[in-house]
């Protein structure tokens, strides 16, 4: 090999190497996270018998989603992306003091809105809706800040401890004391409040790095020219993934939407781990977008990506189908016959994402709208049309083929930005995606389930490339013996 070859090599490892420690970071606090919100859930169903008012809940929380955005202008993807950029401690502060600036402003001016609301209108549990707007708007950009500093410990330990925090503050308001959804709430709205206010008083970051009396007017022009294009893209990446909840609640009502939000908290750890990778290869994408052998790099990610999703959807699917009977009160089983079409749908939205790291390594967010709003189009004209048939599955249906529209779309766009080549060996975990939707439907034998899975992840295992399972391995036996 010669020395240029031996030097790739290298270069290419040591890339390897790191993405894999950011995995390592970020799944530290989003799997440990996501495991306890996933243990509330079952609590939540044994202890709020009404299917309908978890059901209200979880339309408030899709709200609360399309909201968001507008209440942070997208900071969250704006403060990352330029202070990721940034080495120095001047813009720094620049870049940090904008944002604070503008959350103030927003805050105030959504108070305002719903105090007016208040008024004039009787929405139920508006208050307590308000306020997890603001504590989840306010810990998504903020935590984004502690990325963008560098800081990944300050990152993961916020969404550690506000999910610690959910998890006590659920079993004290709402099994304990017995406050259904209103406790629900008010778990959330304090935990991410908490979480935020002890780590900051911890690293100080925040404080340190904001100035109210310095002019940020430049880089805060640069951010919004960044984010705001971002906004309408926001509202239809809400009608795409969190409008089936308004139509699930119309058509077939809060009961339908309460079994419906049950599978998916389930789902969500399909979308957690797809957002670890998504984390650690958005940092990655970004310092690597300039190497002369991006393409090469991006395409093996790429492919260990599609290995690694069917390696998930199949292992977990089948573990929760056997183990369903358990988790769940018998008012919220129904919900299991959704789980997999909805993991389904978060390996095809997982791959969809991927390619986002293409506008974002440009900064060319304007042209992530095109997509986007062909995806909400087909999304909203296909629950029309399916829902009142087809009902639940209707949704599901209608979710599967946007992100499918969605992806294929990408696909050729990215075109622009990389070149990525597919491997062959690719064929066998999509093969198994969609061949377990026979056992997992059409079988009531868990043993037989059971032997499913384990052949299915054995086949995939012996397919992937060997350098893929050499660098899990490395990392799983290093782990193992750091905490020896």
């Amino acid at each position: 090999m010669t020395k240029k070859g031996e030097e790739a090599n290298i270069k290419a490892k040591s890339r390897s190497s790191k993405f894999l420690k950011d995995i390592g970071i970020y799944a530290i606090g989003n799997i440990g996270s996501k495991i306890i919100t996933f243990m509330m859930v079952p609590m939540y169903t044994y202890f709020v018998h009404d299917t309908s008012d978890f059901g209200y809940y979880d339309l408030c929380l899709t709200v609360c989603l399309l909201l968001m955005p507008f209440v942070t202008v997208q900071l969250r993807d704006g403060a990352f992306r330029f202070l990721l950029d940034c080495d120095d401690e001047n813009q720094r502060q620049r870049i940090v003091t904008f944002v604070s600036h503008t959350m103030v402003t927003t805050i105030a001016v959504s108070g305002i809105i719903a105090l007016l609301m208040a008024m004039f209108t009787n929405i139920g549990y508006l208050g307590y809706a308000f306020g997890l707007l603001i504590a989840m708007s306010l810990q998504e950009v903020y935590s984004q800040v502690f990325r963008g500093l560098r800081n990944n410990r300050a990152f993961v330990t916020v969404g550690i401890l506000s999910a610690l925090g959910i998890g006590v503050f659920s079993i004290w308001f709402v099994a304990g004391l017995g406050w259904g959804i209103k406790g629900i709430f008010m778990a959330n709205i304090f935990a991410r409040v908490l979480a935020l206010v002890l780590v900051e008083s911890r690293v100080r970051l925040i404080t340190r790095h904001t100035h109210w009396g310095l002019n940020a007017g430049k880089v805060g022009r640069d951010i919004l020219r960044y984010t705001l294009p971002l906004l309408p893209g926001s509202l239809c990446w809400w009608l795409t993934g969190s409008s089936d909840r308004l139509f699930i609640t119309h058509y077939l009502g809060l009961d339908d939407n309460g079994v419906y939000a049950v599978a998916i908290r389930f789902t969500g750890i399909i979308y957690t781990l797809a957002i670890i990778f998504y984390q650690a290869w958005q940092e990655t994408a970004i310092l690597q977008y300039n190497s002369p052998d991006r393409d090469r790099f991006f395409s093996k990610m790429f492919n260990s990506y599609i290995f690694l999703l069917a390696l998930i959807l199949v292992g977990y699917v089948f573990l929760l189908k056997v183990n369903y009977g358990w988790l769940v009160a018998d008012e919220y089983s129904e919900s299991l016959k959704y789980i997999y079409p909805l993991g389904l749908s978060a390996v095809v939205f997982a791959l969809a994402a991927f390619f986002d790291m293409g506008y974002q390594c440009a900064k060319d967010t304007p042209r992530t709208l095109p997509a986007i709003i062909l995806a909400a189009i087909v999304n909203v004209a296909l629950n029309f049309a399916l829902i009142k048939p087809l009902g639940v599955y209707g949704v599901i249906i209608t979710q599967l083929v946007t992100y499918l529209v969605l992806f294929t779309y990408r696909w050729h766009d990215m075109k622009r930005y990389f070149i990525l080549k597919i491997d062959k060996r690719t064929a066998v975990p999509i093969l198994m995606m969609l061949l377990s939707i026979v056992p997992f439907y059409f079988n009531d034998n868990k043993m037989v389930d059971i032997a499913f899975m384990v052949a299915a992840i054995a086949l995939m295992a012996w397919m992937c490339r060997h350098e893929l399972r050499e660098q899990i391995v490395a990392k799983i036996t290093k782990t193992a013996h750091s905490t020896k």
